[in-house]
């Protein structure tokens, strides 16, 4: 395979949002992502922007009903339905779970430990919803 761009990772998540400019925000105060870009367009509208924490990089666009991205929404708009959600590992998963609660996320599964067997791995994780409803799993390695 070919290297990725300098600053990618092999995959990285787009995320909608109806306020695109109130979640990163909030993301970063929440999470403790940075803004690596942001692209307004009229209005205000986020078109692209990417946003880093511990290597990873994700994607945060305005929701919109635009010709060529009718899937392109956010969850509060279709009911709180998700068709994926993000996984991240952190140093201190309950750290983590306060600071995100502090920010006023809905925790969904406080931190508990999920240990899969001494031939596989043990973590701890919690369950985070953000402001518009996607779903965030903090992970914290225990064992493997």
């Amino acid at each position: 395979m070919k290297r990725t761009p300098d600053g990618w990772s092999r995959v990285t998540s787009a995320l909608f949002y109806e306020d695109a400019g109130a979640a990163i925000d909030w993301l970063c105060r929440a999470f403790g992502f940075s803004v690596r870009l942001k692209v307004e367009g009229d209005g205000g509208v986020i078109e692209h922007s990417q946003l880093e924490c511990g290597g990873g990089v994700v994607m945060v666009s305005t929701a919109r009903k635009a010709k060529n991205r009718q899937f392109c929404v956010s969850p509060r708009s279709i009911g709180g339905a998700n068709t994926q959600s993000l996984a991240m590992y952190v140093d201190d998963v309950e750290a983590q779970c306060e600071r995100a609660r502090a920010a006023g996320a809905a925790i969904a599964m406080e931190p508990e430990t999920q240990d899969y067997g001494e031939d596989y791995w043990a973590d701890r994780t919690c369950e985070v919803v953000d402001i518009e409803g996607h779903h965030w799993f903090f992970m914290q390695r225990l064992r493997g």
